[in-house]
């Protein structure tokens, strides 16, 4: 005589895992809704304090765009993102200079300057033997 007990078992723990998956999913979700409310205040603070480097009608619209990304979950902040959109910069150029120019944006060389101010000076400096 064949018994099935052993598949309901199975079936009815993958049945009590999937629901206890499930019932965390909106916890996640509101702690993630939670997270870019509180970005959300904090970039208003930013714009309304004058601390964003942007005029207040464009910091406040960029803030307000961020936060239905983020409800959206598309905002990407992913890390090495910042670094992977500075090193595609570099495409545009060939060689030595493409390869000085990577290695200004990993940081190498000498800064100055801000967004702020109008730009970042990025300075590394190459020694070529004379002929």
């Amino acid at each position: 005589m064949m018994t099935f007990r052993p598949l309901n078992r199975q079936l009815s723990l993958t049945a009590a895992s999937l629901f206890l998956c499930m019932a965390s999913a909106p916890h996640a979700f509101a702690d993630t809704a939670r997270e870019a409310q509180a970005r959300f205040r904090q970039d208003m603070a930013a714009c309304n304090s004058g601390q964003s480097n942007q005029d207040t009608a464009t910091c406040r619209l960029e803030a307000r765009n961020a936060l239905a990304d983020a409800k959206r979950g598309s905002l990407n902040d992913a890390p090495g993102k910042y670094t992977s959109n500075a090193l595609q910069r570099c495409n545009a150029l060939e060689g030595n200079n493409r390869s000085d120019c990577e290695s200004r944006m990993r940081g190498e060389g000498r800064s100055e300057g801000s967004v702020g101010s109008g730009g970042i000076i990025r300075e590394t400096v190459t020694v070529v033997p004379g002929k």
